[in-house]
C-alpha cells in the first residue's frame, strides 16, 4: 500500500478512496440516523395512542356504568314508581351533566322516548331507524353497542354517537333500550390536543370501518366508512402494530401505528406523515452531507495537487539521476555509469558463460582539430560522432559511453569477436560519412579509429584486461593508419 502511495496515480487512487470511505461513512451515520427517526415516530406515535385510548377507555367504562345503572333500576317495580322528577334523578344520577354528554333516553319497545334524562316530561321522538335500535330489537346478546356517527335530531343536529343497552322483558323478549349521546366533540378536542406535526393524522374507527373522528377535521370524513382500504384491512389483521402507506383519504404517505381497543369496537390509528417524521433529518443530512461532499472533493483535489507535485519532483530526481549517470555535452553514459555496466556485464557473462566484447572509440587527431576550429566545434563534433555510435548500437543491453575527451567504449554483451568487429566497423564507417571538415586530417574529414576486444569463457581474465586489451587495439588502429577498426583477441 505504501508503495502504491509513492506514486503519483496511486496518490490520486488513494485519495479517492479515503474521500470514498468518507462519503461512505457519512451516508451509513445518516442511514442508521434515519432509521433512528423512524422509530422514535413509531414510540412517539405508539405514546399518542396510549394515551388516546385510556383516555376513551375511561370515559366509556363511565358510560356504560351508567347504562348498566339505568337497565338495572328499569327492571325494579319500585324505581319506576316513584315520580317522576325522583326516578330521572334515581336512574341518571347526575350522569348527563358530564361534559361532551348529550341526552340519556329510555325508548320504549317501539322507539319512543319514555323517560328523558333532560326533563321530567319526556320530549317527543322516535327513534326505532336508527341502528342503535334496531340492532339492540333484533340481537338479544350484543350487549353494549356503539354506533356510527349521526347528526342528532333532538339537538339540532349534532354529530354524536350513541352508546345504547337493551331492555328486555322478563321472559326475554324486547323491551326497548337505554341509550347515552356522546358528542363528537369530545373526540375532536382530545385529538386536537395530539402534536403529531403539520401533516399528522389521528383517528377512531369502528370495527365495521366508520369513521368515528380524525385529526384532521373535516366534516364530511366524520361517518364515511373505509373498510375497503388497504390501511384498515391492516387495521383488523392484529390487535396492534406499525406499518407506512398512504392514506386513501387525503394521498399523503404516513407511517401508522394502530391499536385495537380490547373490550371496545373501535381502532385507534396515528400516523405522522413522512415528510414530518424525515424533515429534521433531512435538514441534517443535507447540510453534513454537502460538506462530506465538499470535504471528499477537497481532498480529491488535495490528492491531485499533490500527485501533480509528486511528478514533478520524479521528473526532477529521474533528470538528476540522468545527469549523474550521463555525460551532459553527448548524452552517453558517463565513465561512473560506465564502470556499473561493466562490472554487472562482466559478472554476467562470467555466471552464464557467455561471450563478451568492448569496442574502444577514438576520434583520430582530435587535438589538432580543436586547435584549428575552435573548442564549441569541437564539442558539436563529439556530440555528432556519439550519435553515430547511439545509432548503431539497437539491442536493448548494449551501450556506449564517453569515456574522458575523445575517446568511447561501447560494451557488446553476448557478441562474439566477429559480431563485435561488424558494429565497430559500422560506427566508423558513419563517423567517417558525417564529411566534418577537418583540415588537420590526412582524410579531410573527421574519423575515428576502434579497437575492439573479446571474452570467452575459456579464457581467466577480468574486465580491466578487456580494457586494456581494446586500448591496445584502438593504439594499434592508429599506429597502422587511422580510420580503421583493429581486433584483439585475448590469449
Amino acid at each position: 500500500m505504501w508503495v502504491i502511495l509513492r506514486s503519483p496515480y496511486g496518490i490520486v487512487f488513494g485519495g479517492v478512496l479515503i474521500a470514498l470511505a468518507m462519503v461512505g461513512l457519512c451516508t451509513i451515520v445518516l442511514y442508521e440516523s434515519r432509521l433512528d427517526a423512524l422509530e422514535r415516530a413509531r414510540e412517539t406515535s405508539r405514546n399518542v395512542a396510549l394515551i388516546a385510548q385510556r383516555d376513551i377507555e375511561r370515559n366509556f367504562e363511565l358510560y356504560a356504568l351508567s347504562l348498566q345503572a339505568v337497565v338495572d333500576g328499569m327492571q325494579q317495580p319500585d324505581v319506576l314508581a316513584l315520580p317522576p322528577h325522583l326516578r330521572r334523578e334515581l336512574l341518571f344520577d347526575r350522569a348527563t351533566t358530564a361534559r361532551y354528554l348529550g341526552s340519556m333516553l329510555v325508548l320504549d319497545a317501539s322507539g319512543n322516548i319514555v323517560i328523558d334524562s333532560a326533563s321530567d316530561t319526556p320530549r317527543k321522538g322516535n327513534f326505532a331507524d336508527r341502528s342503535y335500535f334496531t340492532v339492540q330489537r333484533d340481537n338479544p346478546n350484543v350487549g353494549l353497542y356503539i354506533s356510527d356517527p349521526y347528526e342528532s335530531r333532538l339537538r339540532g343536529g349534532l354529530p354524536s354517537i350513541a352508546l345504547s343497552r337493551r331492555l328486555s322483558h322478563p321472559d326475554g323478549s324486547f323491551a326497548g333500550i337505554v341509550l347515552i349521546a356522546v358528542n363528537l366533540e369530545y373526540f375532536h378536542n382530545l385529538f386536537a390536543g395530539l402534536a403529531l406535526g403539520p401533516h399528522g393524522a389521528v383517528s377512531l374507527i369502528a370495527r365495521d370501518g366508520a369513521m368515528v373522528m380524525r385529526q384532521p377535521y373535516d366534516v364530511h370524513t366524520i361517518g364515511r366508512n373505509i373498510r375497503n382500504a388497504s390501511t384498515f384491512r391492516r387495521f383488523l389483521s392484529e390487535p396492534e402494530g406499525s406499518f407506512s402507506d398512504t392514506a386513501s383519504i387525503d394521498g399523503v404517505r404516513r407511517l401508522y401505528y394502530f391499536r385495537n381497543f380490547p373490550d371496545l369496537p373501535l381502532i385507534i390509528m396515528v400516523a405522522e406523515a413522512e415528510q414530518d417524521i424525515y424533515a429534521a433529518w433531512r435538514k441534517r443530512a443535507l447540510t453534513i452531507g454537502s460538506l462530506m461532499v465538499v470535504f471528499g472533493l477537497g481532498f480529491i483535489a488535495l490528492s491531485a495537487v499533490l500527485s501533480a507535485q509528486l511528478r514533478r519532483r520524479m521528473r526532477a530526481e529521474s533528470e538528476l539521476q540522468m545527469l549523474a549517470r550521463t555525460d551532459g555535452l553527448t548524452g552517453l553514459n558517463n565513465r561512473r555509469t560506465l564502470g556499473e555496466i561493466l562490472e554487472q556485464e562482466w559478472r554476467r557473462a562470467r555466471r552464464t558463460h557467455s561471450v563478451f566484447s568492448l569496442l574502444f572509440i577514438d576520434i583520430d587527431r582530435f587535438k589538432a582539430y580543436n586547435d584549428t576550429y575552435g573548442h564549441q566545434a569541437g564539442d558539436d563534433a563529439l556530440a555528432a560522432v556519439a550519435r553515430c555510435i547511439g545509432d548503431h548500437i539497437r539491442r536493448p543491453a548494449d551501450s556506449a559511453a564517453r569515456y574522458g575527451g575523445e575517446e568511447f567504449i561501447v560494451v557488446l554483451p553476448d557478441t562474439p569477436a566477429s559480431g563485435a568487429t561488424g558494429v565497430a566497423e559500422k560506427i566508423r564507417s558513419a563517423i567517417s560519412e558525417l564529411g566534418i571538415e577537418h583540415a588537420g586530417s590526412e582524410y579531410g574529414r573527421v574519423t575515428a579509429s576502434i579497437g575492439t576486444a573479446s571474452w570467452d569463457p575459456e579464457q581467466d581474465s577480468d574486465v580491466t584486461a578487456m580494457i586494456k586489451a581494446a586500448d591496445e587495439a584502438l593504439y594499434d588502429a592508429k599506429a597502422t593508419g587511422r580510420n580503421k577498426v583493429s581486433p584483439f583477441r585475448l590469449v
